[in-house]
């Protein structure tokens, strides 16, 4: 559900998949979002699922499922992302029954979520001050052609 006020996910409710995400990653966000605890209105979720590693894909399916049958909540909030382009990826094939299709935003509605959202609380460490903008946001992203340069 889109609403403008609803908080972004907490690091605990996101996992981001690469292809050396382990299943023991996998399963605990799993069990988290199964339990009795996650009534909270926690959002757990998956990002780039399709990365994972046949193996680890596969456990997923089955810890989910295993999972499922034993949990006792009914209203629990799991949401895998895929790139809808990975049609090899066996999380696609395997939730495939569960796909829904996000609508679009533009680019707008997008920055002005994430700039209300990603506000730095007055007093927060001076790093923050690093980038010069109308606006200081908690997100920034520094890319380097070599790994680990950080420039």
């Amino acid at each position: 559900r889109h609403t403008k006020t609803a908080p972004l996910p907490t690091y605990d409710e996101v996992l981001v998949c690469t292809p050396n995400t382990e299943e023991e990653e996998v399963e605990l966000i799993i069990r988290r979002a199964l339990s009795s605890d996650s009534q909270n209105q926690k959002i757990y979720c998956l990002l780039s699922a399709e990365k994972l590693v046949y193996k680890v894909s596969k456990q997923l399916e089955s810890h989910f499922f295993h999972l499922l049958q034993s949990s006792t909540v009914p209203d629990f909030r799991f949401i895998i992302f895929c790139n809808a382009k990975a049609h090899n990826s066996y999380v696609i094939t395997a939730f495939d029954t569960y796909k829904v299709t996000i609508p679009c935003y533009s680019m707008t509605e997008i920055q002005a979520y994430l700039s209300k959202h990603l506000k730095v609380p007055c007093g927060t460490a001076p790093v923050t001050q690093a980038f010069e903008e109308p606006y200081q946001q908690n997100v920034k992203f520094v890319f380097s052609n070599q790994a680990g340069m950080g420039r």
